[in-house]
């Protein structure tokens, strides 16, 4: 951990403060088996007219993806993912001032749309998948986030173990770090991701968000993506178009724990519910 003033993160040309707003980060699945909303956003237009409403709506930055990750999926080519996702970053990228990021585990995919004006890879291997990806985050200067996941998207869910999963992902996130700095990956361009519902059971899931600020403390910027996850589900027994109320419940707690990022699919009820948290807390980072 590195003590060098305020938080930021560099993506590209372009730097997130953090300290006195959450930042919220909307979710755009170019895909037709998404847990949530596959098939929904395939049309590039209904595709790129969300990404427009998620930023009146308060996102800063649009997170567009074009393989699923739900758990079970198969994986698909590089082609078939540059295929759905970059006409869409592109006018993305033309349309909207906010960041937009690409959920990707291939560098060919992750180099393509950064050419065509992505600002951020997000990356949910955490660059272990592709021995390409390194080198193009670190020529960009993209942002990369770096998510933990036990398993792949096919196996996550088959009886994960952890002997204390707060401590193992701690440490897997402070060894992709280093391995980044080793790659020539500037500190300042990470942000980290304990993989909620990747490779978890319930109560891996409940103990990550207990102990959130043990992350933060690794001295980057502390995403969660919780919305309208199978935890939720499994607390309040609602399917996943009903999962609104836990989302924001599980949000909230998240950015009084150490969030710093929230990777959200409901950016104006998410940003109404921060909007009270910043009312209570005078500014969000105090809750911590």
């Amino acid at each position: 951990m590195r003590d060098e003033g305020p938080l930021t993160w560099r993506c590209r040309d372009r730097v997130v403060e953090f300290g006195q707003r959450t930042v919220v980060m909307g979710v755009l699945n170019v895909t037709p088996d998404s847990f949530s909303d596959g098939g929904r956003y395939l049309d590039r237009e209904k595709a790129v007219a969300h990404a427009v409403e998620m930023v009146s709506a308060g996102a800063d930055i649009i997170d567009i993806g074009g393989e699923s990750s739900r758990p079970g999926a198969a994986r698909i080519s590089a082609k078939e993912e540059m295929d759905r996702i970059l006409p869409v970053v592109a006018e993305t990228v033309r349309q909207v001032s906010a960041l937009v990021s690409v959920d990707t585990t291939k560098a060919e995919v992750a180099r393509k749309a950064l050419e065509a004006g992505a600002h951020i890879v997000n990356d949910i291997s955490a660059l272990r998948w592709d021995a390409e990806m390194p080198e193009v985050v670190r020529e960009s200067g993209a942002g990369t986030v770096l998510m933990h996941m036990q398993g792949t998207p096919e196996t996550m869910q088959q009886a994960p173990r952890y002997d204390d999963v707060v401590t193992e992902v701690r440490g897997f996130l402070q060894e992709r770090i280093t391995f980044c700095g080793r790659n020539g990956i500037a500190f300042e361009n990470i942000a980290i991701d304990p993989g909620i519902g990747f490779g978890k059971e319930l109560e891996h899931n409940l103990d990550l968000l207990r102990q959130l600020h043990l992350l933060a403390e690794l001295g980057r910027p502390v995403i969660v993506g919780v919305s309208r996850k199978s935890l939720l589900g499994l607390l309040t027994g609602r399917p996943v178009d009903q999962r609104l109320a836990g989302s924001l419940a599980a949000a909230s707690y998240a950015v009084m724990h150490g969030a710093h990022i929230l990777r959200v699919h409901d950016v104006a009820e998410t940003r109404d519910a921060l909007r009270v948290i910043e009312a209570l807390c005078e500014v969000e980072r105090s809750c911590r």
